[in-house]
């Protein structure tokens, strides 16, 4: 992304673009924790439903593939992501205010902001459609989805169903 395509006023310093260099790459984060690019593919996989430009899985499969690579590529989501997997780590140690390990390890209903987390990863991926498509693999808690831990599940569904609603929208216009 160009800082300089960006409307309106800009912070003093501002580079004229975002640089990559020196940075870790969020599929290498993911792959660290466990979530391979092929372990989110083989995910959205299990809910798959043939449609027009994605007539097959292998045809899914390469354009989910194209999708979540453009999505990792923005900073923004990679840093939500990120901030997921921290939750996901400080709960497990007992250290998110107001919740003690116990009560993360359960949970509870009344607990909501992995969903929302979860939602607006997929919204920020693909808007609208992205939340529809979240709720599916949220309930469903297909392939890894059904291993990870009270943070991790909404955050890679988010971002399973993002992709995936952008493989459905964009899938025709390969």
């Amino acid at each position: 992304m160009k800082l300089s395509s960006i409307k309106g006023k800009k912070k003093k310093h501002q580079p004229e673009e975002v640089g990559k260099r020196n940075t870790r790459s969020m599929i290498k984060v993911l792959e660290d924790a466990g979530i391979s690019e092929e372990v989110l593919v083989s995910t959205a996989m299990e809910l798959y439903v043939p449609h027009p430009g994605v007539e097959n899985k292998e045809i899914a499969e390469q354009v989910f593939k194209r999708e979540l690579r453009l999505a990792l590529s923005d900073p923004n989501l990679c840093i939500l992501l990120y901030a997921g997997m921290l939750l996901e780590k400080e709960g497990e140690k007992g250290e998110l205010p107001g919740m003690s390990r116990e009560n993360f390890r359960k949970d509870l209903t009344y607990l909501i902001v992995d969903e929302v987390l979860g939602m607006s990863i997929a919204k920020y991926i693909s808007g609208d459609k992205g939340i529809f498509e979240y709720v599916r693999f949220d309930k469903s808690k297909p392939g890894i989805l059904s291993e990870l831990g009270p943070f991790m599940d909404d955050v890679i569904a988010g971002l399973v169903g993002g992709v995936s609603a952008n493989m459905y929208t964009r899938g025709k216009d390969e």
